[in-house]
């Protein structure tokens, strides 16, 4: 039986997290995690904003802020209409922050199945959410989820793990983080490195929920 949960609201900060249907391995191959990428930006990058996550073999975890309806209509207007073709543009259509996730999630179960041969359900359903009241709280988890494949022992410097955003905040390349906003609140960039080095802060997320 599937438990009750609340959806997702417009203009909220939020922990996302969730992990393979009974603990199965959402990433198979190498391949898998830049193919979810590509589909969480088709799908999410529309109604939030990201910054944080880290993808790792049978979890993952995002820190977003899901955009206000006007929000994702300006969006909209703006990624949209200017690459329109022929000068066909379809109506603006507002979309369920819980949906888009959704959409995500049917789109790389597919995927995966047909490349795998594998049927069913892949991942845990309700997908895991927790908003996020504080702006201390938010640092905190940022912090957190980037250092997350060293918690789990999956490397030896959360630095060099390929999937997560951390080294997108330590390049000048193009990104979807909202890379400016969250060093201006750490204060500068030297203050976010030195934020990654320092757990005394993360006991206060000890309660939250990891893979067994």
């Amino acid at each position: 039986m599937l438990m009750s949960i609340q959806p997702l609201h417009f203009g909220q900060h939020y922990h996302i997290y969730n992990r393979g249907n009974n603990r199965e391995t959402l990433f198979v191959e190498p391949r898998n995690y830049p193919y979810f990428l590509t589909l969480y930006a088709r799908h999410l990058l529309p109604v939030a904003e990201t910054f944080a996550y880290c993808l790792l073999p049978n979890h993952f975890h995002f820190a977003i802020r899901t955009r206000t309806e006007d929000e994702q209509e300006a969006y909209w207007r703006e990624k949209v209409c200017p690459s329109s073709k022929n000068g066909q543009i379809s109506p603006f259509k507002l979309t369920e922050p819980s949906r888009a996730f959704k959409n995500m999630f049917i789109a790389y179960t597919r995927a995966l199945n047909k490349a795998t041969g594998r049927t069913g359900t892949l991942f845990e359903r309700p997908f895991h959410r927790k908003p996020v009241e504080s702006q201390a709280y938010l640092l905190n988890l940022i912090t957190y989820i980037h250092r997350n494949p060293q918690k789990h022992g999956l490397i030896d410097n959360f630095r060099d793990w390929k999937w997560s955003s951390y080294g997108a905040y330590c390049s000048h390349k193009l990104s979807n983080i909202q890379r400016e906003e969250v060093i201006a609140w750490y204060g500068s960039y030297r203050s976010f490195v030195e934020a990654h080095t320092d757990l005394t802060n993360l006991q206060d997320l000890s309660n939250l929920w990891e893979p067994s």
